[in-house]
């Protein structure tokens, strides 16, 4: 989520300062106000899309999980889920369901390290319980 911010603020920062430069620059072209403003809108709308990276999260109870990821978000029973998975070499976790399908679940990332491992152990102890019961 950091990594996102960050990145965000950054290429705001970025087109911003492009589109402030651009007027005083002597390429031989004629940049106007209205371009500038459009490249300060287009910073923001890049901005926009690196923050729908911070939006994945993952809600687990003993009845099922909620998985938000990017753009979607579901809610399965526990009874629909066959297997939480990390598959080797996968980049995050997924939910294995029926019919070899299988939803990703990218708040549970590779890169997260001992944080993933534990976020997995919890999910499975979930599913686990509810299937057992």
């Amino acid at each position: 989520m950091i990594a996102a911010w960050v990145g965000a603020v950054a290429v705001l920062v970025l087109f911003t300062v492009v589109a402030v430069l651009l007027r005083g620059s002597e390429t031989g072209v004629y940049f106007r106000f209205a371009d500038q403003v459009a490249l300060v809108v287009l910073g923001l709308l890049i901005a926009g899309g690196v923050l729908l990276l911070a939006r994945p999260r993952v809600r687990a109870d003993a009845e099922g999980i909620e998985v938000r990821n990017i753009l979607t978000t579901q809610r399965l029973s526990w009874q629909v889920v066959r297997r939480v998975a990390f598959p080797d070499g996968a980049s995050w976790a997924r939910l294995d369901l029926p019919d070899d399908e299988y939803m990703p679940v990218l708040a549970i990332q590779a890169v997260d390290g001992y944080r993933a491992v534990e976020g997995i152990a919890r999910l499975r102890a979930l599913h686990s319980a509810a299937r057992s019961s």
